[in-house]
């Protein structure tokens, strides 16, 4: 297990209780009590740091190495009933952006989503989780196939944004983000987004407009990054912590905003730390959201959705 700076405390506590259970194996020694006073103050300290998170430090937990990815969702959810599909019919299958059909408690879902590797290996193959237009545009296919045959659509967002580059540019990376966000809008078929790790700009936009929208606990969902923020407005990264706070990009802030649904709790200490539980629960909220959605016509499921995006950003003084 990784861990992160604010993490370190539960680090230490963690490993005095390891040596405490060793010695209690290779002697005679009774350290029960020592080993539950560890605990006692192990479990203290976990609810004292998770507690009072910071923004930024919440981007850190939706960033950590350990916590899991979109594919690691689907085969918890799927088992083997995921069928990826690939290509976008017109240039190439974008490695960041998978999609395909699975079974999620006996009904079928049209699954999208960013991955975005875990080793240096995976990373470089799935870029970072940074989609070119083909990954938006297979997304936008599979959603139009999901629609013809009246299944429903699952998408996790996790993404640190759309890949900048000059040729996704040239590709038309704009374009593509903006028709998926207008097919979505209309798409006659209900659609769960869950947000898993970042959500970061258009990049997660793009396959980001649903029906109903989770965030997990600890991930964030906003225009920019804390670090790209920090850099344009004050020309250093130094200032990402301030940017974190100020660009409320946290669940919290999200659900306050009515930017999002409903936020999705994590085990203590975040998904990486139990991921059986982390999984039961995103199950949990994503048959809640469908079984809420099922049984609309599409008239009023289309409608709602339009009505629910066009009263965002709407405020009175």
């Amino acid at each position: 297990m990784e861990y992160l700076d604010f993490e370190l405390p539960i680090k230490e506590l963690e490993d005095q209780l390891d040596k405490c259970q060793i010695i209690g194996q290779e002697s005679e020694v009774d350290v029960s009590n020592t080993c539950k006073q560890i605990n006692k103050k192990l479990e203290e300290t976990k609810r004292k740091i998770y507690k009072n998170l910071t923004a930024w430090q919440r981007v850190q937990l939706s960033r950590h190495p350990n916590r899991p990815y979109t594919l690691d969702h689907i085969k918890a959810l799927c088992g083997d009933t995921f069928l990826e599909l690939h290509g976008d019919r017109g240039f190439k299958d974008d490695k960041a952006m998978i999609g395909g059909l699975g079974k999620i408690d006996g009904q079928s879902f049209m699954i999208i989503g960013q991955q975005k590797g875990f080793n240096t290996k995976t990373r470089q193959y799935r870029n970072f989780g940074m989609a070119n237009p083909e990954g938006y545009r297979k997304a936008l296919r599979l959603m139009k196939m999901a629609e013809k045959f009246g299944i429903p659509v699952l998408s996790f967002v996790d993404t640190p944004g759309a890949f900048p580059g000059i040729e996704a540019e040239e590709r038309g990376q704009g374009e593509a983000i903006a028709r998926n966000i207008f097919e979505m809008i209309r798409l006659k078929v209900p659609i769960i987004v869950v947000i898993v790790g970042e959500g970061a700009s258009g990049g997660a936009l793009g396959i980001g407009v649903g029906d109903r929208v989770y965030m997990m606990e600890n991930t964030w969902y906003s225009v920019i990054s804390p670090e790209s923020c920090s850099s344009i407005l004050w020309k250093s990264w130094d200032y990402k912590e301030q940017a974190a706070e100020a660009l409320k990009l946290t669940s919290s802030d999200m659900k306050k905003q009515k930017l999002v649904d409903d936020i999705i709790p994590e085990p203590l200490g975040g998904a990486h730390f139990d991921r059986d539980t982390a999984f039961k629960t995103v199950e949990q909220y994503i048959m809640k959201g469908f079984n809420e959605l099922k049984d609309l016509s599409t008239e009023e499921l289309v409608a709602q959705r339009m009505d629910k995006y066009s009263k965002m950003g709407e405020f009175k003084e």
